[in-house]
């Protein structure tokens, strides 16, 4: 049945509370899955041994273990180790506060409550804090809201050819390379897959071009004003390169990072955009932040990899620049999310357009790859990357629409967390009600209503929140949840098509749009013939709508939104996503060769160049020609640096200079770029 808002329920989003709401024991298995969650190393430390956890499958609580155990009615160890663990769930959240105080200055930001990693920009905070303190949080005089980090989803990039020579970068730029300004300008690259410092594009006698790289997942010592993490110094890298060759060791044997991913995403991009080699500013320093991303489900519970990251990752790297002297600071993002309303309002972007009202700085953001509308793969198990936006109009009261929302099945389990945010109108009124594949409609939930944490009768779970005057933009949004198990007994997503009626009770304007916020595909294990993922859910053909599926991340007002152009063919690649963004702004702002771009290939003992292809591969080529503009105007600012980008652009093939909702204002064209930047901030007097 439905309930009415209580308390200080509405401090809290939807998530948030459906999840300190749920067993603690449980969530220490969604930790394993939940981004912005994990159990504490404390909490593993005092609780139970580490060997114990990852001995005996039906002691260790992994989905998978727990999967086996399943299988085997043989529970009681698992719930024990998962019990032990419980009191050390912990959450990454953003914090909108009630008024612009700094409370950084006090011993605890919030008294009577335990966070970790505070840090704050005006009104907008991070913190860590233990699931079953959320409510006390949530009750602070100073807290107006509290939400959960979005999950920060990882470039499934395709990998072309090889090569172990730079010479046919389809992206390199000879002349505009040498053209640098006499400014200082740091390169910096927020990415996962770990860094190959000691790669040949980074290093020329021995000395390399990164001078940090703040490892989030490693313990070790942290950089300064932040408390986790392993932060690699200039210095020890290049001993490690020296050490290396006069010893016999693996470089990264000597300095090891917590991910050394061959092909590594982070290295590619490094090298796109500022390798001395396949580079568009050339020999650059680089600093480097490498999220925290295991691959192991155990290590995975331990883990952070939510926009909270993204958050101190982007203020790291300025304090860095600041720091070591630099006169500004290019970043590249090749991430991104799905979560919140597309309009910039998200707390990640919040953060990071305050970050970028000083001059000096830039940040480039991939589009994604979400316009992608069919299967990747053939076959069952093929997942599609796209189809993640919906969109429509309710005419009048009465009247109804409906969404349709594809759970994968055939011989599939999905055992990930799937979220649907569906965003409309402050004016307007909507009731939703849900119904499950082959079931029947299930109960209406009127606005400021919910339905929390509802089982089914084959044991999946739903959550239904119809919330009105969202604190982030003022507008009312339903949010969806399909939870795959509320108990320490696994049970996948019923799959199939769910259907979402949305009924019109007070309708003056009727618009809305919807997102699928989901975790990346991953293989869990199998039980006979069954195989448990974490699948990508999507809509259904009939309900999907191509534009706006553009990455959270890219609808900041100031960062620059970067689509994937085919460089070869002139045009853009159909899994680029599109804008505009829902507020209608032109997002992306522009296009960069991101298909079959050749670049550094990491902790790679063969080949040392391979091919990628995405808006992971375009953004960096933009964050690169944003350096070289600094270098020569280190005092522009990033919606200078973006209005140069649009007005030097050119359009495609059959396109105008008009705004694209897959290209932007068109192709970079370096070389203009930096003519154009040299002209920024001068002015001609008439009358000398």
């Amino acid at each position: 049945m439905t309930k009415v808002f209580k308390e200080n329920t509405l401090r809290v989003s939807p998530k948030v509370r459906l999840v300190a709401n749920c067993d603690q024991t449980v969530n220490t298995i969604r930790a394993e899955h939940a981004a912005s969650l994990r159990v504490s190393s404390r909490a593993v430390a005092n609780k139970i041994s580490r060997q114990a956890v990852r001995g005996d499958a039906t002691i260790s609580g992994s989905t998978e273990d727990l999967l086996t155990a399943s299988k085997k009615k043989s529970l009681t160890a698992a719930r024990g180790s998962l019990e032990a663990l419980a009191a050390g769930v912990e959450a990454n959240v953003f914090i909108t506060l009630t008024e612009d105080t700094d409370l950084t200055l006090r011993r605890r930001p919030f008294p009577g409550v335990r966070v970790r990693d505070y840090r704050q920009r005006g009104r907008s905070a991070t913190a860590t804090v233990r699931m079953d303190q959320i409510d006390k949080l949530a009750a602070d005089s100073m807290v107006a809201h509290i939400g959960f980090g979005d999950t920060v989803h990882i470039p499934d990039v395709p990998l072309g050819e090889v090569s172990n020579s730079p010479s046919n970068v389809a992206h390199d730029v000879p002349a505009a390379g040498q053209r640098k300004g006499n400014s200082r300008v740091l390169v910096g690259i927020i990415d996962v897959g770990g860094f190959d410092f000691a790669h040949e594009d980074f290093v020329v006698d021995g000395k390399t071009q990164f001078l940090r790289i703040w490892d989030m997942g490693k313990v070790g010592t942290s950089p300064s004003g932040f408390n986790y993490g392993h932060e690699f110094k200039r210095e020890d890298m290049e001993a490690a390169i020296r050490d290396a060759l006069q010893v016999g060791v693996g470089v990264h044997d000597l300095e090891p990072q917590s991910q050394r991913s061959r092909h590594s995403h982070a290295t590619h991009v490094a090298s796109i955009a500022a390798g001395r080699k396949s580079g568009v500013a050339k020999g650059f320093d680089i600093a480097g932040v490498l999220l925290s991303l295991p691959d192991s489900d155990y290590e995975r519970r331990l883990s952070f990899y939510d926009s909270t990251r993204i958050a101190h990752a982007v203020d790291y790297l300025y304090q860095l620049g600041a720091m070591e002297g630099y006169d500004a600071v290019s970043i590249n993002i090749s991430l991104g999310t799905n979560g919140h309303a597309h309009d910039g309002s998200a707390p990640i972007c919040r953060w990071i357009d305050s970050a970028l009202t000083e001059p000096g700085r830039c940040i480039a953001v991939s589009a994604g790859n979400a316009g992608q509308s069919e299967p990747q793969y053939d076959g069952d198990i093929g997942y599609i990357v796209g189809r993640i936006h919906t969109s429509g109009r309710i005419e009048a009261n009465g009247l109804e629409q409906l969404i349709h929302w594809q759970v994968v099945g055939n011989g599939i389990a999905d055992v990930s967390e799937n979220e649907l945010e569906i965003w409309y109108p402050p004016q307007d009124r909507f009731a939703v009600q849900l119904k499950p594949p082959e079931g029947d409609w299930l109960d209406v939930v009127e606005p400021a209503q919910y339905l929390e944490n509802q089982m089914l009768d084959d044991g999946s779970f739903y959550s239904v929140y119809n919330d009105l005057y969202h604190e982030d933009n003022g507008h009312n949004t339903i949010s969806i949840f399909l939870s795959p198990f509320l108990s320490t007994v696994v049970k996948g997503v019923r799959a199939g098509v769910w259907t979402i009626r949305l009924i019109g009770r007070d309708i003056r304007d009727g618009r809305y749009d919807g997102w699928i916020e989901r975790d990346d595909p991953r293989r869990v294990g199998r039980i006979g013939a069954k195989e448990y993922w974490r699948f990508p859910s999507f809509f259904t053909r009939s309900s999907n709508v191509d534009n706006s599926s553009i990455n959270t991340l890219a609808c900041a007002n100031n960062v620059i939104g970067v689509g994937n152009c085919d460089g070869e063919e002139n045009t853009i690649n159909v899994t680029s996503s599109q804008g505009p963004t829902r507020d209608g702004r032109e997002k992306p702002d522009i296009c960069a060769p991101g298909t079959d771009v050749l670049a550094a290939s990491g902790f790679d003992d063969g080949d040392k160049y391979i091919e990628m292809s995405g808006t992971s591969m375009a953004s960096p080529y933009v964050a690169g020609t944003a350096a070289l503009m600094l270098s020569h105007e280190p005092k522009l600012t990033a919606a200078q640096i973006c209005g140069v980008l649009r007005r030097t652009a050119y359009p495609l093939p059959l396109r105008t200079y008009e705004w694209q909702n897959d290209a932007g204002f068109g192709k970079i064209q370096v070389e203009r770029c930096i003519e154009e930047a040299k002209l920024v901030l001068g002015r001609e007097d008439l009358k000398p």
